[in-house]
């Protein structure tokens, strides 16, 4: 990794921790020249992106592949239900292949966490890996995007007060976000039930109750509820965790007008928030989904930078 002339150039991008504060500020600020028509992606040669995603997606699937056709890039199809993985090829031998037919960039949203330690340190993939995501471990794209939001509505980091509710033990996109954000200078809070919380998280912040602080917040970070990760605990009930948890209208009216609301989405409508306050005046949610392309684009120009 390294910055020259002001801009990032990495090897890899697999987790929030292996970046520099400068190389942070950097890939957004990246982003926002894209999105404003600051910036032009002039490529050397014809590029390669393969997009290998072995867990459903919606939002960072077709990001990347929105931001890989802005960059004027080559996309390699690959479906997971149709590779040689079904005949029980690994991940590890999936891309040693996508990377001998010349794949620069793959993509790559897998359940196991840290899957792409393998990859980028096997020494012999050529393609760079960008990680969309690795189980409930990292997911740095998202975060990224995150962060490139914030800073457009506030234009710093530093000490802001910031909560991030919800399910935040299953959450790659919470673990990403309290890591660089409390290095940014950030003030954090964490709400949610108390057993999806771990004394992990205590050198980033504090669990509070979300009505002990609702209207000191400059950010509020909505979870989704990651039904599919509980593997059959006890029964749920949406609105007793809407009412408990959830961001609903009367906390809403609690907060700061300068506040604004974020949701990684897929939003679970009236469970981490109300249904008709997704699209609320302070919601940045699709602002959020947005933002995705063009700090994409940042990421992946990137990895490329330094590709003969």
């Amino acid at each position: 990794m390294s910055m020259l002339n002001g801009q990032v150039s990495l090897q890899n991008l697999v987790s929030m921790e292996l970046l520099t504060n400068e190389e942070v500020l950097g890939l957004i600020r990246r982003g926002s020249d894209f999105k404003n028509g600051r910036a032009t992606f002039k490529p050397k040669r014809q590029y390669f992106v393969a997009n290998l995603f072995f867990e459903s997606s919606t939002r960072t699937h077709k990001s990347f592949e929105v931001a890989e056709m802005r960059l004027g890039l080559n996309l390699i199809d690959f479906d997971a239900k149709t590779s040689s993985v079904n005949k029980g090829e690994t991940l590890y031998d999936t891309v040693l292949t996508l990377s001998a037919l010349g794949a620069d960039v793959c993509v790559i949203r897998h359940p196991d966490v840290d899957y792409y330690k393998q990859l980028v340190e096997s020494g012999h993939i050529n393609s760079a890996i960008i990680n969309g995501g690795d189980g409930s471990g990292q997911h740095p794209s998202q975060s990224l995007l995150d962060l490139m939001t914030i800073y457009e509505e506030f234009g710093h980091f530093e000490q802001l007060k910031i909560a991030i509710c919800g399910d935040l033990t299953h959450s790659r996109v919470a673990k990403s976000n309290m890591q660089i954000l409390k290095r940014l200078g950030a003030e954090l809070y964490f709400t949610g039930p108390a057993e999806w919380y771990s004394e992990e998280f205590d050198v980033y912040g504090r669990h509070v109750a979300i009505d002990d602080v609702i209207d000191e917040l400059d950010v509020v970070m909505l979870l989704r509820v990651q039904h599919e990760r509980h593997d059959g605990e006890t029964s749920f009930s949406k609105e007793s965790y809407n009412s408990q948890f959830g961001l609903t209208q009367a906390r809403y009216d609690c907060l700061k007008d300068q506040a604004i609301v974020m949701h990684p989405a897929p939003v679970n409508r009236g469970v981490e928030i109300d249904d008709h306050l997704v699209e609320a005046p302070k919601s940045r949610i699709v602002a959020q989904m947005a933002n995705g392309v063009f700090v994409r684009m940042a990421i992946i120009e990137a990895v490329l930078r330094d590709r003969a």
